[in-house]
């Protein structure tokens, strides 16, 4: 995988720039890729999970700066993982991904505190700027406070 130039960056500015994350979908191609985009874009990926269970226990080890969660897995799904991880830290950032539109799946989510929704398919430079925008926001809230 190529990674432009513009994104290369020495030690000191990774540790001052560099965002983690945790990838979360049953289908292990999906989380594969989607963590070699966000690698691409600075993200460093810190954990994968299969299921909502496992979201939430490497949550709780390694406290990524964003969560990418699908919303249908088998077993603990991403209602689950949100609606834990949000429990444990309140401030937590957990994207939700789902091609569900249906508006009691969306009220859920939203009730879940689930900071953004992408829908499928999406397109990894919208959500890499949604993504952006959210940590962003969170670094100014937690240094005017």
């Amino acid at each position: 995988m190529n990674v432009p130039d513009n994104y290369m960056s020495d030690d000191n500015d990774m540790e001052r720039h560099a965002y983690t994350a945790l990838v979360v979908d049953d289908d292990e191609d999906t989380v594969n890729l989607f963590t070699e985009f966000l690698e691409i874009y600075d993200i460093v990926v810190i954990g994968k999970a299969f299921d909502g269970k496992q979201a939430v226990t490497i949550y709780s080890d390694m406290a990524p700066n964003i969560v990418f969660s699908d919303v249908m897995m088998p077993d603990y799904d991403g209602f689950y993982a949100l609606e834990n991880i949000k429990k444990m830290d309140p401030k937590a950032i957990v994207v939700m991904i789902t091609g569900d539109v249906r508006s009691d799946t969306i009220s859920k989510l939203k009730q879940l505190g689930a900071d953004a929704i992408i829908y499928k398919p999406f397109d990894m430079q919208s959500v890499m700027q949604m993504a952006n925008n959210l940590l962003a926001k969170a670094i100014c809230n937690t240094s005017s406070t």
